[in-house]
């Protein structure tokens, strides 16, 4: 049985017409950095930001974890 309601407000996002309106929020170029390119080889590496020290992790299963 589909219980999806017409006005659920993430049924509104995802069907929006106002495709000028959506793409004005979206940045036109990001710098992008391969993983290869930052890990080179290791599994973990350290981002200082503000004075904290961040650690980015790849896990076993190949995804990105980030800790304060």
């Amino acid at each position: 049985m589909n219980t999806h309601n017409p006005n659920d407000f993430r049924y509104r996002v995802r069907r929006s017409d106002d495709t000028a309106e959506r793409f004005q929020r979206v940045p036109m170029a990001v710098r992008t950095l391969s993983s290869n390119m930052l890990f080179q080889g290791e599994h973990e590496i350290g981002i200082e930001h503000h004075g904290a020290l961040y650690r980015l992790k790849i896990t076993r299963q190949g995804k990105l974890i980030l800790n304060k």
